[in-house]
């Protein structure tokens, strides 16, 4: 089957015939799709690349061993400086029009979290691979939606938490895996910073290197400021998900990938912001997650901490971010480079022997490697779309101020006032 448009429509008519889930909660992918064609090592892939500066330019560079095909970005400027390195590109601030080029291999999505759906669904329906930064979609219900998306096409995808490529986060899962510090009672993952705290926000005319309305988007509009663009949208519920949204994926992960966490059953969080305002994300914050017991391992509590807060003790560890698992027989403490057990008094910890392949080239040559073989990736987004569910969950309990027990199956809370923040009404023009 030839690639591209060629197999659009036949894709399409499967998303339209939708998909399942089962009475497990587990999304399932229609049967009769065909396989991608296998394509040769040496054979350059040709890609869109939809953000070109900040981590749009750090993804940007660890694709550029391929062709890069197409290049979008709001921002004329930045678009202009990415152009430099790669001449034979195409240029253009929309990413509709960069995802009409005609025989792509894949799409990189580093975008506002706003707008990551959009991106993200408009590829898939293409039957293109993607790879899309963290979190996966800015909301629960995006998150879902995209994880149906991706049963129904089951192209190659990977979700921007690149820690889950190293080492170091193998090692601890196989340490959490293999019982030495016995079943996992709690889970405490802390982590710095917490925002920036906007005292005053002022508006003006957008620069004319920078298409705004094009940078909204699907959120609700409202005039330029660089209060949001174009870094500090992340602190602002209208474009990002706060310390959160940014951070979440990527240290929540470890105890999700170790523990097969799932989704949660109940969610509480509290937290300060720095100013007046319902659209400034929290500056510190607190979550409790608990996770059902699953096969051989019992209920998991899982608290999540940042901007200063830390669980009590955790001075002594002198980690600024870290993530703590609490057995019955010791502890494990690990960031994104190192990990250290403590074993309670009497107790001795056995050498665990790797058995997680490592990572040969990271995570984007994974993500390419999977293209070219039709093969799978680490942090697809049926995983990825998983983990975004649970840590948006918590920005969910904070905005609604109600601690709620949440049904995976049913995409519900029991919370009215929280079911309002799973999802929310796009500006005009815009749908999923």
């Amino acid at each position: 089957m030839k690639r591209g448009l060629s197999r659009r429509g036949f894709l399409e008519s499967a998303i339209m015939a939708g998909t399942s889930v089962a009475a497990s909660g587990t999304l399932m992918s229609p049967q009769f799709l065909p396989a991608k064609e296998v394509r040769s090592a040496n054979e350059k892939l040709n890609l869109a690349v939809v953000g070109v500066a900040a981590q749009g330019g750090y993804n940007l560079e660890n694709v550029s061993t391929e062709n890069i095909a197409v290049l979008c970005d709001i921002d004329d400027n930045r678009l202009q400086a990415a152009a430099q390195k790669y001449p034979h590109a195409k240029c253009v601030f929309d990413f509709r029009e960069a995802l009409e080029m005609p025989h792509l291999d894949g799409v990189v999505c580093s975008t506002p979290d706003h707008v990551h759906a959009f991106v993200t669904s408009a590829a898939l329906k293409k039957g293109l691979p993607v790879y899309c930064e963290k979190p996966l979609t800015h909301s629960v219900w995006e998150a879902r939606q995209i994880r149906k998306l991706n049963a129904a096409t089951r192209v190659p995808t990977q979700m921007g938490n690149q820690i889950h490529a190293r080492a170091n986060y193998r090692r601890a899962v196989e340490i959490v895996r293999s019982g030495t510090i016995g079943p996992i009672q709690h889970v405490h993952v802390w982590v710095a910073g917490g925002g920036k705290g906007f005292p005053a926000v002022k508006t003006s005319d957008p620069p004319s290197s920078i298409h705004y309305d094009q940078w909204i988007g699907p959120a609700p509009y409202r005039p330029f400021s660089d209060a949001w663009v174009p870094f500090n949208w992340r602190y602002w519920w209208d474009f990002g998900g706060g310390q959160l949204g940014d951070i979440g994926c990527h240290y929540m992960d470890l105890p999700f990938w170790a523990l097969e966490l799932g989704a949660p059953t109940y969610v509480s969080a509290t937290g300060e912001k720095g100013h007046d305002g319902d659209n400034e994300c929290p500056l510190k914050m607190k979550v409790e997650y608990h996770f059902p017991a699953q096969g051989d391992r019992s209920m998991v509590h899982l608290t999540w901490y940042h901007g200063g807060l830390m669980p009590e003790g955790a001075e002594a560890y002198k980690m600024n971010s870290a993530i703590l698992f609490e057995g019955t027989e010791g502890r494990l403490i690990a960031d994104y480079n190192t990990n250290k057990v403590f074993m309670h008094e009497g107790k001795t910890a056995a050498a665990v022997k790797p058995w997680i392949a490592d990572s040969v080239a990271g995570h984007h040559a994974e993500w390419l490697t999977a293209i070219r073989t039709n093969g799978t990736t680490s942090s697809h987004f049926e995983y990825a779309g998983n983990l975004t569910e649970a840590v948006l969950l918590g920005n969910v309990s904070y905005r609604a101020g109600k601690a709620f027990n949440w049904n995976t199956k049913q995409l519900k809370t029991d919370s009215p006032a929280a079911d309002h923040f799973l999802r929310r009404e796009y500006r005009a023009g815009w749908v999923l």
